[in-house]
């Protein structure tokens, strides 16, 4: 799929290698981010939570059992997004990120349009995601996309809980 910035949304991995070793790079910035964020900050993966540094040096592992979807500017990786396993007739987006130099061009929305088609011919009846209170503008989209708050399922505070029928 292409849209009108020219960027494309791919299932990773696909055929051949992208340069920076696809979504290892965006995962990174993600959790960098969120742990300063979080008022966590740490210099760098090797300081991240062994969960997280987990997934950015084999997001291939990590995410054996999930979809992961990246947004491509010509054959550089520009944003990502992850599709959990379907559980329950239920599936959870996680980890969304734009690089910070191209947000502004509907590439968050085409990664989760992206998501929720492969949802529906997954089967899955609802999209589940969690975020950050204080990302407004993230919790501004998901609502523009269909998604509306929901009852928690997560202990966390400040995390705000959204799904959306499929």
């Amino acid at each position: 799929m292409t849209d009108h910035s020219g960027v494309s949304v791919v299932r990773w991995p696909g055929s051949g290698d992208l340069p920076g070793g696809g979504p290892a790079t965006l995962l990174a910035a993600y959790h960098l981010r969120t742990q300063a964020e979080k008022g966590e900050e740490v210099a760098g993966v090797d300081e991240l939570p062994e969960r997280y540094r987990a997934e950015v040096l084999d997001p291939r592992a990590a995410f054996a059992d999930d979809v992961v979807l990246l947004a491509l500017s010509g054959d550089a990786a520009v944003g990502c997004l992850v599709l959990t396993a379907p559980v329950d007739g239920r599936a959870e987006i996680k980890r969304l990120w734009t690089d910070p130099d191209h947000r502004g061009l509907g590439i968050a929305s085409g990664l989760v349009g992206a998501a929720l088609a492969q949802a529906g011919e997954s089967g899955v009846g609802v999209v589940r995601l969690s975020v950050w209170e204080w990302r407004t503008s993230a919790v501004a989209l998901y609502e523009r996309l269909g998604f509306s708050v929901s009852e928690s399922w997560d202990a966390r505070e400040r995390l705000v809980c959204m799904e959306r029928v499929v």
